[in-house]
């Protein structure tokens, strides 16, 4: 029997740590954007073919040829959507009509909240994780990091911060620029900075010298009217040993326990409460963010989300379908 161990890449923007990790469970990731490379070299060892999610708004007719030929070879068309619910930019009706198109064999993505659009037949929560490559302990001990003379800051912030510039950004900017004038009133060290231009050590060294690290909001949200899946952050921090300490979102409760190995708040006023509570309770923070730790480590990172794509692709081609 002939092993499926090849996936076409017809468009980009697979992420580069899950294509890393795609390509270490023994994968061949064959660039492509002709799909009828399938009907060569050996069709029957591809696995599936990805195309970007948007390419399905900009170049319709392409990839519904593509979906037409992959599907009479037996290949499934993939995609994964880190841009729900809101698709920042997108016209309603595109969206609408993608959705009833049903151009995809396999929709995966970050957030399950807009039941209105699916996309495909079959979709598969595929979370936000940690690239563990860049994000990590960085030669610190989680020990190390219970040493409360170590901290540079109380509370930091890094991330997109240009609300001046973008109108997704301007919610976050808004809430840090009030939530600085009470930490500040309180004495309470901050620094809320944009992480452009910050290299993956310094973003880690940051991170270990705050006792407390933030996520508040994420430009895929703009006009949403919750907020949903997980930046990359939420998966980041926890992988360098940093607690974090995030905005109440949906998905939460489905990669952690509140409480047990995660923390949050809920608006401007429980964020100052969390924090004035978690910088009183440094052990307590330690402790939830070394189970934190351990959750990423074990649970999420591109590694694990390699592994959840490979076995949504294999039961694809066992029939399963739906809710993958």
């Amino acid at each position: 029997m002939t092993v499926r161990d090849v996936l076409l890449i017809a468009h980009g923007s697979l992420h580069p740590a899950l294509r890393r990790e795609l390509a270490a469970r023994g994968l061949s990731l064959r660039e492509s954007r002709c799909w009828r490379d399938a009907d060569r070299r050996e069709p029957e060892r591809i696995l599936g073919a990805y195309t970007w999610f948007y390419e399905g708004l900009r170049n319709p007719l392409t990839v519904w040829r593509m979906h037409r030929f992959l599907r009479r070879q037996g290949i499934p068309l993939f995609v994964w959507n880190q841009d729900a619910p809101h698709y920042l930019n997108r016209a309603a009706w595109r969206l609408d009509w993608l959705d009833r198109a049903r151009l995809f064999d396999i929709y995966a993505t970050h957030s399950l909240v807009d039941s209105r659009r699916r996309f495909a037949d079959s979709v598969l929560y595929l979370a936000n994780a940690a690239d563990t490559t860049r994000y990590h302990l960085h030669g610190a001990t989680l020990a190390e990091l219970r040493d409360a003379t170590r901290y540079d800051y109380d509370v930091s912030f890094l991330g997109a911060m240009g609300g001046h510039r973008y109108k997704e950004m301007r919610s976050r900017q808004e809430f840090f620029a009030a939530l600085g004038e009470r930490l500040a009133a309180r004495g309470i060290r901050f620094l809320f900075r944009e992480s452009a231009g910050m290299s993956a050590e310094e973003q880690v060294a940051l991170i270990q010298h705050s006792r407390i690290n933030l996520n508040f909001g994420a430009s895929c949200e703009h006009g949403a009217p919750v907020a949903s899946g997980l930046p990359e952050r939420c998966y980041g921090i926890p992988a360098c040993g940093g607690f974090l300490l995030c905005d109440r979102r949906t998905h939460a409760r489905d990669d952690f326990t509140p409480g047990e190995n995660w923390a949050e708040f809920d608006g401007l006023d429980d964020c100052v409460a969390k924090i004035e509570f978690w910088l009183a309770n440094f052990a307590a923070a330690r402790d939830l963010a070394e189970r934190c730790h351990a959750q990423v480590m074990t649970r999420h990172t591109y590694a694990h989300r390699a592994a959840t794509l490979h076995n949504a692709l294999l039961a694809w081609h066992q029939g399963a379908r739906g809710r993958l």
